[in-house]
């Protein structure tokens, strides 16, 4: 529960700090106030909003860190606890008494059964001759046919 409201803390905390930063005017925002872009800048009064968000961004980003830590912290916890093994059906044993699965009804004849010895005869590996030694040729014209 814990980790829920920190993962909700910390996905609030990113998208206040990338709103935040896309809100506030960058450093060459000033050079616009001579051609006319200087009433942007007063809604939270001359200096107001500059201060404002600047310290609203390094609230989240302070509270962005610190969420960032726990939540690193509580990973490891959860990570080095010893956990139960998972059970399988395979390792569990029969309860004593139990019954056996019931035998199937209706008739068998219907279903074909394949004969027992189906697979081929393996085929007797052929006989390879070594080659006729030729005699040796001399000098380098073919031998005669």
């Amino acid at each position: 529960m814990l980790r829920m409201a920190l993962t909700i803390l910390q996905v609030f905390s990113s998208v206040a700090i990338v709103a935040l930063v896309l809100i506030q005017r960058g450093k060459g925002a000033d050079a616009g106030a001579g051609f006319g872009a200087g009433a942007s800048g007063t809604v939270f009064g001359a200096r107001g909003a500059r201060t404002a968000l600047s310290r609203a961004t390094a609230i989240f980003a302070a509270v962005f860190m610190l969420n960032s830590l726990a939540l690193a912290y509580m990973g490891t916890q959860a990570a080095s606890a010893p956990k139960e093994q998972p059970k399988s059906l395979l390792s569990e044993k029969p309860a004593p008494g139990g019954t056996a699965p019931a035998a199937p009804t209706g008739s068998l004849s219907s279903v074909p059964v394949p004969p027992q010895d189906t697979a081929p005869a393996p085929a007797p590996a052929p006989q390879v001759e070594a080659p006729a030694s030729a005699p040796p040729s001399s000098g380098g014209s073919p031998p005669p046919k």
